[in-house]
């Protein structure tokens, strides 16, 4: 003891007991996926609150001096199931969202075990463990001190914790206006605890009371079929009562409540005293029947997708060591487990993070649990690894990736790979295996010339021509099939999915838009334009992404369920660019003018009086300035963008109209300048300068320079562009001539090598051109209606063999839907 007490007493002022403040990393090691369920445990350092696994616990001794450390060591077993719990005990809290592994939603895993602790001090170098319960016999102070700390580290919200609170959703169940303030009729209804029947039909399921009035009726008929007769919905609408209770689902716990006149589901506060106006003791009531959460997941997994998808159909071979480690959902973090898994495959991303050591080292690519305690349908479920450190770093700022919602796996690539982008200056960038340049030509129907454009993508966008359906007869038969089965509140019969040939969304990625109210600085003057897009490099590893999500006439997105067989190889040879041909005469470079109909001078925006003319272009009053759309304004500012924003929309799109305004607000809403007024080009004066304010910041001018170009070409860029770092890009390409010229006349006016060596180098970024011939190797694919829910898995092929990647299931694929997926990688077949 006397050894103990002197190892301690050293140590003492380097223990600290976290504040409010402090971040405790007791999930997860700062190298590794190392967790107390990992073979060492996890070691939290008592001063820094850092958690370490055993294989770098020693090294933060060495590096930091730190001596003093909290093991902790669980052991999972299956949870015991309580034989002596009687019937008013409260269950488990029931899922009240579409959502998996977060607050509200289904747990797929924790509910099903429980977990012996360890806890133990562990002192360096000399490896000394001092149980918890060891502390007995040391001085007071000494005692207080380190159970003050070891209890304040226990009981702390882990750093991992802390994140998911801040990046808390809000997509939860509201309290009901008309909670407090329910208004229930003295009619003396009292209902029974069983036996209920609707009032006006004879179902016996899906039966909604109103608390109101105490009415049992059913609920509505859903899409397929199912569900009831709409009488509870057509009772509303007869008396305009507003809440009512799905019987079956009203336990100790809660109920479903629907408000008809909020058209949501909702919370009741007031739910017992409301059930008990009518005889009903919550307390002593069971569950019986589907909450409206489990019957939209029943109603997703019916639909096919997710069955044909997840290949649930089978059973699947589990597959564990290097290269097949699962990623646990965090919540909702499927679309990123499903991307990080394909990058992962690749040889450029395998060497940059600890995420591909995670996923690639095997160590954790082991059963959750031995085979014979796996529940029937956790079988195959690994340990995998949970990247929350990962998940908080990437989607730091960001204001969908920091949240726990459901997000687009394509959006979240292209993220991703602009974080890469940033933070790969000086280094190697593996984003370079996706890079390529796109050629974009604009040919002006008045005049016949041709403008000509190039812009680095990582993302071939391949859009679905449902026209080309190859059968449209069936199609044609199973919408009228599902408009009479509606009508008469039928079955749905047999979905019948669109067949649309892979050769025709090539052909539609390849053929001509027209560009109508297209500005021509040929004629000054709007026209008619053709645009054709071309490969202007082939890149190592091609992403194509189908189309498959799209805006509905009233701009509800929705999903198009269409079946594209993929080709195993592909030659896209045939969409090589050609660039400038003979006879071609180009347009000139002229940035178009600005006018807005309707606006008083002065007011577009821009600082200034408004009756002062100086502020205004000459070109507003010019008969032949390009107009913009103010409908298309409208239509994005109803959307929530930001005026200025849907402004500039417009305006760069050249009144090209709502679609191409829509996807330039999409792929510039991250633009430090998103919501800025516009800026013309050439115009003087305090609201409409070109020159930025700022100079351009050093970190948008190394991620230029990073991608090939000189200092120089960046500065400028970035300066006739506001600072925009994705325009700047673009305006190199289309000065290319301008800046070769420039860096001409600096070497004939006799500059030295190193001055003009930046102006010298060759102009563009740096792309892995080669042969357009590809073999596929992986896809992501969603289930669900829309990128806002449901669900993604991937499919990769390693050693020869499809390999399905559902979160912490990796199995042996049996039959890989590559019909049915929406990203698609393909990787170069070498010439």
């Amino acid at each position: 003891m006397a050894e103990l007490s002197e190892a301690l007493l050293s140590v003492l002022p380097s223990i600290r007991v976290p504040k409010a403040g402090d971040r405790v990393h007791k999930d997860e090691c700062a190298f590794s996926f190392d967790t107390p369920e990992s073979d060492g445990g996890l070691y939290i350092c008592m001063n820094t609150f850092l958690g370490f696994g055993k294989q770098y616990v020693e090294k933060h001794y060495q590096k930091t001096g730190q001596r003093v450390y909290l093991h902790l060591k669980r052991t999972r077993k299956p949870k015991e199931e309580d034989t002596n719990s009687s019937a008013g005990d409260p269950p488990r809290k029931k899922p009240t969202r579409l959502a998996i592994g977060v607050e509200g939603g289904f747990d797929i895993t924790e509910e099903k075990f429980e977990y012996d602790e360890d806890v133990k001090i562990v002192i360096f170098p000399e490896h000394l463990d001092i149980p918890r319960d060891g502390l007995e016999g040391l001085p007071d102070m000494v005692r207080d001190r380190i159970a003050s700390a070891v209890e304040a580290i226990l009981t702390a919200d882990s750093a991992s914790r802390k994140q998911e609170v801040q990046a808390w959703d809000g997509e939860v169940r509201r309290v009901s206006k008309h909670a407090f303030s329910l208004h229930q009729l003295q009619n003396d209804v009292r209902i029974p605890p069983c036996g209920w029947k609707c009032s006006k039909c004879d179902m016996r399921e899906n039966l909604w009371l109103n608390m109101t009035d105490g009415s049992i009726l059913c609920g509505r008929r859903y899409f397929d079929g199912s569900g009831g007769n709409n009488h509870a919905v057509e009772h509303y609408r007869e008396t305009g009562y507003p809440l009512a209770v799905k019987l079956g689902t009203i336990t100790p716990d809660g109920a479903d409540v629907y408000s008809y006149d909020e058209d949501d589901m909702v919370l009741d506060p007031n739910l017992a005293e409301h059930l008990a106006h009518f005889g009903i003791d919550m307390l002593k009531m069971q569950k019986t029947d589907k909450t409206m959460t489990e019957l939209e997941i029943d109603m997703n997994q019916r639909i096919g997708e997710w069955e044909l998808i997840q290949e649930s159909g089978v059973q699947l071979k589990p597959l564990y060591g290097p290269g097949y480690t699962g990623i646990r959902n965090l919540g909702n973090s499927c679309y990123l487990n499903s991307v990080m898994q394909v990058l992962f495959s690749i040889p450029d991303f395998q060497r940059k993070a600890k995420l591909g050591h995670g996923l690639l080292s095997g160590e954790y690519s082991k059963p959750a649990s031995a085979e014979g305690e796996q529940p029937p349908d956790q079988k195959g479920m690994q340990n995998g690894i949970a990247p929350r450190m990962f998940k908080s770093l990437i989607g730091k700022g960001h204001p969908e990736f920091s949240t726990n919602r459901q997000q687009d796996a394509q959006e979240f690539f292209l993220h991703f790979i602009n974080m890469v982008e940033r933070n790969c200056r000086s280094s190697e960038n593996p984003n370079e295996v996706f890079r390529f340049l796109v050629e974009e030509k604009l040919k002006c129907l008045a005049t016949e010339k041709v403008k000509y454009t190039q812009r680095v993508d990582y993302i071939m966008q391949l859009p679905v021509p449902m026209d080309a359906a190859l059968n449209k007869d069936e199609l044609l038969e199973y919408e009228e099939k599902k408009r009479q089965a509606e009508e008469e509140k039928q079955p749905l019969p047999e979905l019948v999915r669109a067949k649309v040939p892979f050769s025709s969304c090539l052909e539609a990625y390849g053929a001509p838009e027209q560009v109508d109210d297209f500005w021509s600085t040929a004629l000054q003057a709007k026209s008619v334009a053709l645009k054709t897009t071309r490969f202007a490099s082939f890149p190592d590893y091609l992403v194509i992404q189908i189309k498959k999500f799209t805006f509905g006439l009233d701009w509800v997105p929705k999903k198009l369920d269409v079946s594209i067989e993929m080709p195993e190889e592909l030659d896209i040879s045939a969409l090589q660019g050609t660039g400038l041909q003979d006879g071609e005469e180009e347009m000139p470079d002229i940035a178009p003018p600005l006018v807005t109909p309707d606006e008083p001078k002065g007011s577009l925006g821009f600082y200034g009086n408004e009756d002062d003319d100086s502020f205004c272009s000459p070109h507003f009053s010019s008969p032949t300035s390009p107009m913009l759309d103010e409908s298309v304004i409208i239509q994005l500012v109803e959307m929530g963008f930001p005026m200025d924003a849907c402004r500039k929309a417009v305006y760069y799109t050249g009144n090209s109209g709502v679609e191409a305004a829509m996807n330039w607000v999409m792929s510039h809403m991250d633009d430090p300048d998103f919501a800025n007024p516009l800026v013309l080009p050439g115009s003087s004066g305090p609201g409409s300068t070109i020159a930025c304010p700022d100079p351009p910041s050093e970190d948008s001018v190394a991620t230029i320079v990073s991608m090939g170009f000189s200092r120089d070409q960046a500065m400028k860029a970035l300066r006739a562009t506001n600072n925009s770092l994705e325009r700047a890009v673009d305006w190199i390409f289309s000065h290319i001539d301008d800046l070769d010229a420039e860096a001409a006349m600096d070497i004939s006016e006799g500059r030295s090598a190193a001055e003009s060596i930046s102006e010298s180098v060759p102009v563009g970024p740096k792309v892995r051109d080669g042969p357009g011939k590809y073999q596929l190797f992986a896809f992501i694919s969603h289930m669900g209606t829309s990128t806002m829910c449901g669900h993604y898995v991937c499919h990769i092929k390693k050693d020869g063999r499809w390999v399905i990647y559902n979160d912490q299931k990796v199995c042996a694929s049996e039959k890989p839907p590559k019909d049915l997926g929406y990203i698609y990688f393909y990787q170069r077949i070498p010439s």
